[in-house]
Formats: structure tokens, sequence, C-alpha cells
């Protein structure tokens, strides 16, 4: 039996839904005290759980880090950052063929699969990239440095 239509609830869907970036429940929580000051992180963490086992959102588990939600509950793939943790939908078709095989290959009834791809995202990347160039340019100095010093 669906719960029933809280302001609360209906809160903590419409954000889920408002946004692409697949948010954990602190920021859930943070963007629902706006607009509802008393408002518990508990109370956000139970709506998540419930709107997530009646199918309006989806839960993303994986790759060690928190949980994430996802508003759009249809067949899609994602990528996760393996830095920050950032997850973004893959625009990709969901491709069944691989369902199909399991089942005839060991004969299971399939529900469904996932797909998650692993890489940085362009910030960790572009973070990433500065921050081995300078660590070069270190090395390149003290390696400099001790040619100084031969001297």
């Amino acid at each position: 039996m669906p719960a029933r239509r809280t302001r609360q609830r209906e809160i903590v869907l419409e954000l889920v839904r408002s946004t692409m970036d697949h948010p954990t429940a602190d920021w859930v929580y943070r963007q629902a005290r706006r607009r509802l000051a008393r408002i518990s992180l508990g109370t956000v963490y139970r709506n998540l759980k419930r709107l997530a086992d009646e199918g309006l959102i989806r839960e993303i588990h994986a790759g060690g880090q928190g949980t994430r939600f996802d508003g759009n509950t249809g067949d899609h793939h994602h990528v996760r950052c393996v830095a920050c943790g950032r997850v973004n939908d893959l625009p990709l078709s969901v491709d069944t063929r691989r369902e199909e095989a399991a089942a005839r290959a060991l004969n299971y009834r399939i529900l469904g699969h996932h797909v998650e791809i692993h890489g940085l995202c362009p910030q960790c990347h572009e973070s990433r990239i500065r921050k081995d160039s300078h660590q070069a340019a270190l090395r390149s100095a003290r390696g400099a440095g001790k040619e100084h010093d031969r001297t």
C-alpha cells in the first residue's frame, strides 16, 4: 500500500526529480530544509526509502560511495566518477540482448540488469592533470637543483 501523501514526501520526491545530479540524502535534506525548516534527516531518509520501494525514484548503490537517488526510473545506465562520486546518466540505449542470453544460458528468470561505467568526471580529470603537472614541475625543479649543486 502506498504511503500517504504528505508535504514532506511531495517535497522529497520533487527535489529528487528536479535534478539530473543523482543527489545524496544529505543534499535532499539540505534543499528540503529551505522549504520546510522543521523537516528532519530521518524523515528525508524514510521518504527516500519509501519512494524507492514504490518505484517512484531509484536508489543507486555502487562504487563504495554513499547511496544516491535518481528521479529517472526508466531503463538507463550510469557513469560514476571514482574520485568524487558524481553520477550521470549515460546517453546510451539499453540493450536487453544480454538479459536474454543470460536467461537462455542459465535458465534464470531475468528481472533486469545494471550497467555502471567508472571514470573521472571533467572536474576531477582536470584537477588530476593540474596536480600531475605541478608534481612533474617540482620533480624537474629538484632535479635541476641537484645538477646545479654538482657544478
